[in-house]
Parts: C-alpha cells; structure tokens; sequence
C-alpha cells in the first residue's frame, strides 16, 4: 500500500558543475583532456595534409597516368581520407578515446562530491538533493520515500527483486 505523505519534506540543490570546478583536481583533468586534445588535433591536421599533398599530386600529374595508375592513385586519396574521418572518430566520436577518457578521469571526482553531497543530506536531513547543473537530476533521495515498489504492487507486476510465496 502506499505510504502517508510526510507533511513538509526538506529539498536542496547543489550545481555539481560549480562544486567541481571548484575543485584543484579538476584543473589538472581538464589540463590533461586540453592536452590529448590538441595531439589529436594536430595528427588529425597532419592527416588532412597528407591528403592534400596526395590531392595535388594527383592532379599535377594526372594527364601523365594511365587508367590504372590513375584508379591507384585516386584509391590512395579515397583510403588517406578514410583514414583522416577513423581517426577523428576513434579520438572525438561519442564513444571515442576523449570522452573515454573524460569519463575515467572525472568518475572519481564525481563520486567523491556525490559521497559529500549524500553526508551532508543525511547529516541535514534533507528527504532530496538535485543537481541543478544541465539538467536537473536527483543526487540524492531518502530511501523511504521510494514509491517504485508500492507502484510495482499495485500493477500487480511480480517484482523479481521481492521473494515470491511460491517456494511454500
């Protein structure tokens, strides 16, 4: 059955973003990210300039290939291109090496404010915390104020999280 409203229930928010900035360790993160970045940048740019050179070379001497050299040749620019468009998605895509390693760098910074936030809501008293930073998410919520497993119940949906009477 559904619990009682509590009468006043106490919120806060924290901006995740300004308390981690704030942080002495961000700065390095952010210094190390700023770093792979702009290596990749400038192999990616090393790249494209290959390219270029293949392109120019390619038209200089055109006239002067037969059709073979000449699909060779253009097979050469095709797969040097290719190889510029792997590379920035490999380093930049959304799943690629950056973001990887944003994620890896900054999960413990996280955590840690995460722990803090979780201490002080506890410590306070406060029934919920969201992060107003982006948008708004809850980095925090008292436990008896979990409803999912009432509304489970009350769908009469068999939770697997909840033993069953079926072992009798």
């Amino acid at each position: 059955m559904a619990r009682p409203a509590a009468a006043q229930q106490e919120i806060a928010y924290v901006n995740s973003d300004e308390v981690l900035q704030q942080m002495p360790e961000y700065t390095s993160v952010q210094q190390e990210l700023e770093q792979l970045e702009e290596e990749w940048r400038s192999e990616i740019q090393s790249q494209e300039e290959e390219v270029q050179r293949l392109v120019e070379e390619f038209q200089a001497r055109e006239l002067l290939y037969t059709p073979d050299e000449r699909e060779r040749q253009q097979e050469r620019i095709r797969e040097a291109r290719r190889e510029v468009e792997r590379l920035r998605s490999d380093y930049f895509g959304p799943e690629g090496q950056l973001f990887q390693r944003q994620q890896e760098l900054m999960r413990p910074l996280q955590e840690r404010v995460l722990e803090v936030v979780e201490g002080i809501a506890e410590a306070a008293g406060y029934d919920y915390v969201f992060d107003t930073a982006g948008e708004y998410l809850f980095m925090y919520a008292r436990p008896q104020h979990n409803l999912t497993e009432d509304v489970i119940l009350e769908l009469g949906i068999d939770n697997p999280n909840t033993p069953s009477d079926s072992n009798n």
